[in-house]
């Protein structure tokens, strides 16, 4: 599941693995755990340029949670 993420010069991602650690860290840093937040295993091993990352599940709190610190972000 190497695959490539964005056009040159857009990011510093290379394969769709970094970019979901990449989110993942990034929402561990505010508090938010996804657990099901993964690389979409159908598109990622497909020969797609640009591979899916499933957000997956989450429960009503972290819902709550995300949403809240989505909002704070877009005050600042």
């Amino acid at each position: 599941m190497k695959n490539r993420a964005a056009a040159k010069g857009r990011s510093t991602v290379r394969t769709t693995e970094e970019a979901v650690e990449q989110l993942d860290q990034a929402l561990r840093g505010v508090g938010i755990v996804l657990p099901s937040l993964r690389v979409d295993p159908v598109t990622g091993a497909s020969e797609l340029p640009y591979p899916l990352v499933e957000l997956g599940c989450c429960n009503l709190q972290v819902a709550a949670n995300l949403a809240a610190v989505l909002r704070n972000a877009a005050e600042t």
